[in-house]
C-alpha cells in the first residue's frame, strides 16, 4: 500500500518466482505487482493488467495467472470470467500449480484470450460503475490513517504476500479488530492488531501478540487456514474469524450472533469480494460442505 516499494519489499516468495523469470518478464511482473499495491495512483490496477498482458505475450505463466486473477475480480480490467478461466488455462498448461487450482472454482468455457494478449494492445478498462463500492471505503479508510499508524500497511502487504491472502482482505479485518491500534485488547483476551484470542496465537506460534509482525503473521495465517477450510468463502471464513470454525459448522453459516453479523457486515462493507483463492493443500474442508442444507455461494 505504499508508493515506491524497494526491492526488498518483495516477499521471499515473489522474488523467488521472478528470479525464474528472464530480466525482461521479471522487470515487468515487479513493475506491475507494484502498481497494484499503490493506492494513491486510480488507474494502478489497470497499468498492471497492461504489463501483465506484456509479459503474457512472452509467455510468463505467472504473468498469465495474475492477469487471470484481474479478469476474475474486475481489477483494473471488466470483471470476465470466461477470460480469467482462459488465463488460467494457459498458466495451467505451463505447469502454474495456482492457475490449476484456480481452474476448480472457475467454468471453463470456449473462450479465446484476451486481445492485450494476442496482440500488443491495451487492455479494456474496467467501467466505474462496476468497480468494488467497499474498495473506495477501505481506500477512504487507509487515506485518513495518521502517520504513525501508516508504516503498518508495508508490514501487512509483505506478510499477506508470503501467505497469498489478499493485503485488502487483511486491512478490512484489522480495520474493523483493532482500528489499527497495536497495544488493543478486548474483555474476552484478544490481543493485538489482529486481535488474537490466547489460543489462537498459541495455535500459530505467536509468542507476543502485541508485536505486530507477529500479530499479523498468525492473524493471516489462520485467515489462510479458514479460506483453506471454507474453500474460498471469504463470507464463512471473516464469520469464522470472529466466532470460530466450529460456531459456522454448528449453524452452517454465518452464526446468529449480533456480534457477528455486525462484524461480517462491516468487513465486507470494504472487502466485497465474495471468493478468495484458497490452497486446498492446507487442510481438508469443512464438513458443512457435504451437507444439503449448505448452499455454496456463487
Amino acid at each position: 500500500m505504499t508508493v515506491g516499494f524497494a526491492h526488498a519489499e518483495f516477499s521471499r516468495q515473489e522474488l523467488e518466482t521472478f528470479d525464474n523469470e528472464p530480466s525482461i518478464i521479471r522487470d515487468l511482473l515487479e513493475r506491475a505487482v507494484l502498481a497494484e499495491r499503490d493506492d494513491e495512483n486510480i488507474d494502478g490496477d489497470w497499468q498492471a493488467a497492461k504489463l501483465y498482458c506484456e509479459a503474457s505475450r512472452y509467455g510468463s505463466a505467472e504473468g498469465q495467472f495474475r492477469l487471470g486473477m484481474l479478469y476474475a475480480v474486475g481489477k483494473g480490467v471488466p470483471k470476465n470470467r470466461d477470460l480469467a478461466a482462459a488465463m488460467f488455462a494457459t498458466a495451467a498448461m505451463q505447469g502454474h500449480y495456482e492457475a490449476q487450482q484456480m481452474l476448480e472454482t472457475v467454468t471453463l468455457g470456449l473462450s479465446e484470450l484476451p486481445p492485450c494478449v494476442l496482440a500488443e494492445v491495451d487492455p479494456e478498462k474496467a467501467p466505474i460503475e462496476n468497480g468494488m463500492a467497499g474498495e473506495s471505503d477501505l481506500n477512504s479508510y487507509i487515506a485518513s490513517l495518521p502517520k504513525n499508524k501508516r508504516w503498518v500497511l508495508a508490514l501487512v502487504d509483505t506478510i499477506a504476500a508470503w501467505y497469498k491472502v489478499d493485503a485488502k482482505l487483511v486491512l478490512s479485518i484489522i480495520s474493523v479488530e483493532s482500528d489499527f491500534a497495536i497495544g488493543a485488547s478486548s474483555n474476552k483476551q484478544a490481543q493485538g492488531l489482529m486481535q488474537l484470542i490466547p489460543d489462537t496465537a498459541e495455535r500459530f506460534n505467536v509468542k507476543n501478540a502485541f508485536n505486530a509482525s507477529q500479530n499479523i503473521k498468525g492473524g493471516v495465517a489462520y485467515l489462510r487456514w479458514l479460506l483453506a477450510y471454507f474453500q474460498g468463502d471469504v463470507t464463512l471464513a471473516v464469520a469464522a474469524y470472529n466466532a470460530g470454525e466450529g460456531a459456522v459448522n454448528k449453524y452452517k453459516g454465518v452464526p446468529p450472533f449480533a456480534e457477528t453479523r455486525l462484524y461480517v457486515k462491516k468487513v465486507q462493507a470494504r472487502y466485497p469480494l465474495k471468493v478468495h483463492p484458497f490452497d486446498v493443500r492446507i487442510t481438508e474442508p469443512s464438513p458443512i460442505f457435504k451437507s444439503p442444507l449448505f448452499k455454496r455461494r456463487g
